[in-house]
């Protein structure tokens, strides 16, 4: 690139920083040629490959090439240096749908033009023979005319890398939008899988808040093998049908795509400026993933309420295995940012918790334990997003074998990442059994061996 000039070959001119994450930036662009404005999406070789992305890198090129639609955000070339990968991308001026969510829930006729969009794209992908797997509001775009387009195909799956068995067995994808076959690394139907996160989605678009929360991941996982939620009272008949049959714990009886298409409520016609209207409220929050027992009723494919799963069969090890493969979405701008940490310890809580209170007074980090036990730390002074503020929370595994997930709450993803490098795990090096993170880079070169069909890199220039 010509810092002067910001020229990047002959071909754009670089203007601002849109985003910045780990492995890459992306940038607002122009074509010098036909003056067309993109996205440019800048990725370190060198950082790509010692951690492991390569393979990752190659999908998402592979993938975005074949998938040309309306919704999906297009990849307009791939150009390569010695040390750089440029994507030249479509420019999503709206931003991200996560963003109008968490400003309020939607109306159902909002929601519906979204949700038209979104299952017209997710069913191109799959004739073409592409599983997206990864699903979520933030890898939903918006175009200047408010409409929806998909991003982020880095952990897709084609067809061909299926097994003998004719399933996907990769565990990936974000834990609130995951479906429970997924979660059961046992293989999955990738286009099933799909339509369950397709129903979260849904939800939230409408409820303002995830059907599927709870701050103990394990617990989580339970709501989400039994598709225990609650529907809001506003939800009308026809909307909580359809919810039901996507959110079906078991895929083979999931509603299809074709089905989706002929239901009542998708049936129902909608304003094309639907999606300009305000948000109904902005009081829930996606980020609070709860809703008051008054304004809900019980939507869930369970009877009856249960109690915590004793998890019989899962050891300590095998709950780290489950953890390990939600966290590759985590990749180039910030919305992908990784947003908490987990690691392993067979110190006892009390020291745990003594060690984190230590570096919060050393750091001049305010400090509070709430009534479940929660240690939480706030950042004094304001940052680039208010104040950093990030919850320390402890899980008993198995006896003298703890989990501890520290989870940013508040403010910039880039500051909390610099946070946990540079001050959390060097003070807590001596207490670490493992880093789930570092699992998940292990966890990713088996993955790679794993690969049946591989796209090439672009040549460098």
């Amino acid at each position: 690139m010509d810092e002067r000039r910001n020229i990047l070959m002959g071909r754009y001119e670089i203007g601002r920083q849109l985003g910045q994450g780990n492995f890459a930036k992306v940038y607002y662009a122009r074509n010098l040629t036909s003056g067309q404005v993109v996205a440019i999406k800048i990725i370190d070789k060198d950082k790509i490959t010692r951690v492991g992305l390569i393979v990752q890198i190659k999908r998402e090129i592979s993938i975005m090439r074949l998938v040309r639609h309306p919704s999906v955000l297009q990849l307009f070339e791939v150009m390569a240096s010695k040390s750089k990968i440029y994507f030249v991308l479509e420019y999503a001026k709206g931003g991200e749908l996560f963003n109008k969510i968490s400003k309020g829930k939607f109306s159902e006729d909002v929601a519906r033009r979204y949700f038209h969009q979104l299952i017209s794209a997710v069913e191109y992908c799959h004739s073409q023979g592409v599983y997206h797997r990864d699903l979520k509001p933030e890898n939903l775009l918006l175009d200047d005319n408010e409409n929806l387009k998909v991003s982020d195909f880095g952990l897709s799956a084609l067809a061909e890398s299926k097994r003998h068995d004719g399933l996907l067995h990769t565990t990936c994808g974000t834990p609130a939008y995951v479906a429970p076959e997924v979660l059961s690394r046992r293989g999955y139907d990738g286009s099933k899988a799909d339509i369950w996160s397709c129903g979260v989605i849904l939800f939230v678009l409408v409820a303002g808040y995830l059907p599927f929360h709870d701050p103990n991941l394990i617990e989580m996982y339970r709501k989400i093998s039994k598709a225990e939620y609650r529907c809001p009272r506003p939800f009308s008949t026809e909307l909580k049908g359809l919810v039901f049959r996507m959110l079906e714990p078991d895929p083979s009886t999931r509603i299809s795509i074709s089905r989706i298409k002929r239901s009542t409520w998708y049936r129902k016609p909608f304003e094309l400026n639907a999606t300009k209207m305000k948000p109904e409220s902005a009081r829930d929050k996606v980020c609070n993933g709860e809703a008051t027992t008054s304004n809900s009723i019980e939507c869930s494919n369970s009877e009856e309420n249960q109690g915590p799963s004793s998890l019989p069969n899962l050891n300590a090890f095998d709950i780290i295995s489950l953890s390990t493969g939600f966290d590759l979405s985590n990749l180039f701008d910030e919305r992908y940012g990784r947003r908490e940490e987990r690691f392993t310890t067979r110190q006892p809580a009390g020291t745990v918790f003594g060690k984190l209170k230590e570096l919060a007074e050393r750091l001049k980090l305010k400090i509070k334990k709430n009534e479940n036990g929660v240690l939480k730390l706030a950042a004094p002074k304001e940052g680039i997003k208010g104040h950093l503020e990030l919850d320390a929370e402890i899980y008993e595994l198995a006896p003298s074998f703890l989990l501890v997930e520290l989870k940013k709450t508040n403010g910039d993803t880039i500051e909390y990442q610099k946070l946990v490098k540079d001050e959390i795990r060097p003070a807590l090096k001596d207490m670490v059994w493992a880093w789930q993170s570092d699992r998940h880079r292990q966890h990713e070169q088996i993955t790679q061996e794993e690969q049946q069909q591989q796209a090439p890199l672009p040549p460098q220039r």
